[in-house]
């Protein structure tokens, strides 16, 4: 007898054990469903952003390589991106760190098919290029606009932060930036003398340009690094840059020129040809063997991750 009533008060037991495990799996799975009912109130089918929170996002879909790449440094890699229409994939300075995310075609003719296969968590577009379509990205994911117009690189990189939660990360970014830039500033004063006057100009496949006090090269030469702008580029205010002739070269009297040749190869022989001019030659920058040809991906990048690799760039050529 006292065996059965061992035996009954083991089952009872094991009975209220199996019945107790079985409520906090429900539980569980009740959570799980809530949970996932939060996160897909955000992403259905034509719901709008404006008052989502993808700070916990893990796929985010960048409609814009300047998005892209200020993402890249805040340490998220996207999930996807559009890619350079220049060179028609990822921009070669940031190649590298972009293996495996998907590609979505230039900005003016993104793949929306691609889009959608990579089941973003969220899309981030410019609103200068993307804006008018902001209502088909809605479609597939909730869906953020940022003006890249609006404000400095600066300016976007904590806006950006701020969706993802990163602020931290886009502070300590721009205070490394910045003393870099004062290091970096040192080093070319110190080479070129601290009057020395500068000016960068743009050879493309069509034309000869001067680049003006406007992004993307005009901030990180003349605010940044701190350099003298040549005579007439502070005149150059309303475009980041004025179409000229050679024979006008010499009115800007630069100590220095920084050149920056378009991909291509005709842009490249154009320049030879350049060099061989006698008005080129005669130059005093180039007499005095003043003349820097940048890695014109990193500098006509404006983003946080262009600008730091503009300022590597040139502590480089200045260090030689």
């Amino acid at each position: 007898m006292k065996l059965k009533k061992r035996f009954f008060i083991c089952l009872l037991v094991l009975m209220l054990g199996l019945m107790s495990g079985c409520g906090q799996a429900s539980n569980s799975e009740a959570n799980a469903g809530n949970g996932a009912e939060t996160g897909s109130s955000d992403a259905g089918e034509g719901k709008s952003a404006d008052s989502a929170n993808p700070s916990d996002s893990k796929k985010i879909a960048s409609m814009s390589i300047h998005i892209t790449n200020n993402l890249l440094a805040l340490g998220i890699k996207p999930v996807g991106s559009v890619i350079g229409g220049d060179v028609k994939d990822f921009l070669p300075h940031v190649k590298d760190r972009l293996d495996g995310v998907a590609k979505y075609g230039p900005v003016a003719d993104p793949d929306m098919e691609a889009v959608l296969a990579s089941n973003p968590d969220v899309i981030y577009i410019d609103e200068a290029n993307s804006g008018t379509d902001k209502a088909k990205f809605e479609k597939i994911a909730p869906t953020f606009s940022i003006n890249m117009d609006e404000g400095t690189w600066r300016d976007h990189l904590k806006r950006l932060a701020e969706q993802v939660g990163r602020q931290k990360e886009a502070d300590a970014y721009i205070a490394e930036y910045d003393a870099k830039a004062e290091e970096v500033s040192s080093l070319i004063h110190e080479k070129l003398g601290a009057d020395a006057k500068v000016m960068a100009i743009r050879m493309t496949a069509k034309e000869l340009r001067v680049m003006g006090m406007k992004r993307p090269v005009g901030p990180i030469l003349y605010e940044d690094l701190k350099l003298k702008p040549a005579d007439g580029v502070e005149k150059i205010a309303d475009e980041p840059y004025a179409v000229i002739s050679q024979e006008v070269l010499p009115d800007f009297d630069a100590d220095a020129i920084f050149v920056i040749i378009s991909t291509g190869s005709q842009a490249q022989t154009n320049f030879e040809e350049l060099e061989k001019n006698p008005v080129w030659k005669n130059l005093k920058a180039v007499q005095n063997n003043q003349v820097y040809v940048l890695d014109g991906q990193k500098w006509l990048d404006y983003s946080s991750i262009g600008h730091r690799m503009a300022l590597d760039d040139a502590e480089q050529l200045f260090s030689k």
